[in-house]
């Protein structure tokens, strides 16, 4: 049953070539609606993959076996189908999800009345238009190349929608669209390098980012999701030489309030837009370390900068202010790819902060909480007497070093006493466990003691001159308060796992069936592989994503402009563009008045035949020529007649080349000089 019925829906395939030219049009246009629309299914409904697999090849059925197109009721039916699961899906039909969901849906309901011209007309506007919305959603490299494929697919089919009746070759269409695309490159060029901008390319604001990052809140467990990430976080690149892994820390939230299970800042977590900067009471040493970090989209307003950065150049269109604490904080969560330029010094002390009650919130601990773990810390500052902060410290971390603690990635469930479940028992944790535990048991013995959320480290080597930065590099450490010198950084993942510290060694996370089976084979090629794409990407994002107003300056100052201003901008693209205009129109002006090769060609063959004294009018083809040939040349005229009709058959044939035959050409004139001078006449 299943197979007749397979067979009685699925219709004949005759072979491409033997396809009429509408059927091999509208599969065409059917896989680049499909190529195109792919990208979007990762993030719509599912049900919208569904309906578009369905639409598209219902319609390819009916190209293939030559149906007639559904009626208007089925069309409504189907798109108010359609709008109700967009409502259903959203709750609204205004938006971005639901705007690009129903674009998709509307194109592909719109290939089942392809009945004129204008339909197909529809049909690329709307492809174009949804290739724009892709990079509402990413500016990857590879969507930019699958949104240029998908362009010359759409190009291709409006050549072939403005093809004469016949066969034309799909091949001569995907040729002019691609030679038309080449044509429009070096206006895109100048337009991206020289129109002003508002903010930069990538600054669509980006509310469906990765939900793995840094977080203003962190449980016992959370990091350990983090550092399971392998994406990019950030790219820096240092002048002069790099930091040692040990001294890369790059701050970010800093997690004062504790109530028992959750950690979360003290204040709020962004700089409100009329809020003074509050920097920090900080004393350096050594020598700056000036850097350049691209960071990639975020979900919190602290910027992960190193410790201790002290000067951030502004950056367009986002305003960056220090806080007491050493964080650099923004007006809003960084949705989209930032760069900045900075300096930091590796060697410092931050001292107390200004701010009200901040060294006794860092002592607070909720009632009832890990009962064991404050006793363990109370008994330890009375068998250490009257040490102070620092030593106290030193012999936590001894503890940590010769107790029997695991550091890893799998450190399993954790219940409401979390800290004192893997203090006294389990020993199991990853870093969020060990910093946790440690400023319980600072504060527990009478100590000011806080969490700091950020990277440590980065890959080994740097990539095109990046140091690249991982969401599995996330860490999370402790400050503790020390009376006269202030807040002192304290990591006990050092004391368990010290080359996660001293060479950036993290853990490995098992890799997928085929990356682990390629890894495996030949673990050097595939490192080669990852870091050469990386490059790729970091100069896609450096070149591309990453050209501000700046930039455009800085190519004015590049061509000979001394202090350029937006002025000198604006003069040099209307200078431009007019000199592209005109460039135009001269070419214009010279392919008028471009004789056609072909016609070239007849015009020397009607002169000859004229000269013969035969009619030759200029509307007349080939054929007619050949015709009156005979009639007034009789037998003699018949090569001339022959060659006439091979010209309009190498000219109308589906295998038509560029440029007409110049043999023929040459066989005509000789044979036209023969009967001229023949004895005959």
């Amino acid at each position: 049953m299943s197979i007749a019925l397979a067979r009685t829906w699925l219709p004949h395939w005759p072979g491409w070539r033997r396809l009429p030219r509408e059927a091999r049009d509208t599969l065409f246009l059917l896989a680049v609606i499909a190529w195109t629309v792919l990208p979007h299914l990762s993030h719509l409904p599912v049900w919208t993959g569904v309906l578009t697999t369905v639409v598209l090849l219902w319609r390819g059925r009916l190209a293939v076996a030559g149906g007639a197109l559904p009626g208007r009721l089925v069309l409504l039916a189907v798109l108010a189908l359609a709008i109700g699961l967009t409502f259903w899906s959203y709750r609204s039909l205004l938006g971005k999800e639901p705007g690009v969901t129903m674009a998709v849906a509307l194109m592909a309901l719109k290939t089942l009345e392809l009945r004129a011209r204008r339909d197909a007309f529809v049909v690329f506007f709307l492809g174009f238009f949804i290739i724009l919305t892709h990079f509402l959603y990413s500016q990857s490299m590879p969507v930019a190349v699958a949104m240029l494929i998908s362009i010359w697919g759409l190009l291709t089919g409006l050549v072939l929608a403005h093809m004469p009746v016949g066969q034309p070759s799909l091949r001569q269409a995907g040729g002019l669209a691609a030679r038309t695309a080449l044509l429009g490159a070096p206006v895109m060029a100048l337009l991206f390098m020289l129109f002003p901008r508002i903010g930069p390319l990538w600054g669509v604001p980006q509310d469906g980012i990765s939900t793995t990052g840094l977080s203003n809140a962190m449980k016992m467990g959370s990091m350990t999701e983090v550092a399971r990430d392998e994406s990019v976080a950030m790219r820096v690149r240092f002048e002069g030489r790099a930091p040692s892994p040990p001294d890369m820390y790059f701050r970010g939230p800093v997690l004062t309030r504790f109530d028992g299970l959750e950690w979360r800042p003290l204040g709020l977590p962004f700089a409100p837009a009329n809020a003074p900067a509050r920097p920090p009471e900080l004393k350096t040493q050594g020598t700056p370390v000036r850097y350049e970090a691209t960071l990639e989209p975020l979900r919190v307003a602290s910027l992960p900068l190193l410790e201790a950065t002290t000067e951030v150049a502004p950056v367009e269109g986002v305003r960056i202010s220090p806080r007491e604490d050493l964080q650099w904080l923004g007006e809003r969560p960084v949705y989209e790819r930032l760069r900045v330029s900075a300096t930091a010094y590796i060697r410092h002390t931050l001292g107390s902060s200004r701010r009200n009650g901040e060294i006794q919130e860092s002592m607070e601990l909720p009632a009832g909480f890990n009962p064991r773990t404050l006793a363990w810390a109370r008994a330890l500052r009375s068998e250490l007497g009257n040490a102070d902060a620092t030593a106290f410290t030193q012999a936590v971390m001894s503890h940590i070093r010769t107790g029997g603690y695991d550091y890893t990635l799998s450190p399993g469930e954790y219940g409401r006493n979390a800290v004192d479940e893997f203090w006294l028992d389990r020993k199991t944790g990853f870093c969020e466990h060990f910093a946790s535990a440690f400023v319980v048991i600072m504060r527990g013995a009478g100590f000011p003691a806080r969490i700091v959320t950020g990277y440590q480290g980065s890959d080994q080597e740097p990539v095109d001159g990046y140091y690249i930065v991982r969401q599995s590099s996330a860490h999370a450490w402790a400050e503790y308060w020390q009376s006269g010198i202030g807040w002192v950084r304290a990591d006990p993942t050092a004391a368990v796992a010290p080359d996660r510290i001293g060479r950036s060694s993290r853990l490995e996370v098992k890799p997928g069936l085929v990356a682990g089976a390629f890894a495996a084979m030949n673990p050097e090629l595939f490192a080669e592989l990852r870091n050469a794409w990386e490059a790729v990407n970091n100069r896609w994002n450096q070149w591309v994503l990453n050209y501000t107003r700046g930039q455009q300056l800085d190519v004015l100052k590049n061509i000979g402009f001394t202090a350029p201003d937006w002025e000198d901008l604006a003069l040099l693209l209307i200078g431009a563009l007019s000199a592209l205009a005109l460039a135009g129109a001269a070419w214009a002006w010279f392919d008028r008045h471009r004789v056609d090769p072909w016609v070239r060609q007849l015009e020397r063959m009607k002169r000859a035949l004229r000269a013969l004294g035969v009619p030759a009018a200029p509307h007349e083809a080939p054929r007619a020529l050949a015709a009156h040939v005979r009639e007034r040349l009789g037998k003699a005229g018949e090569p001339l007649a022959a060659a006439l009709e091979l010209l309009e058959a190498q000219r109308y044939s589906r295998a038509q080349t560029r440029h007409p035959d110049a043999a023929l050409t040459r066989q005509f004139a000789a044979a036209s000089r023969r009967l001229r001078t023949s004895p005959s006449r």
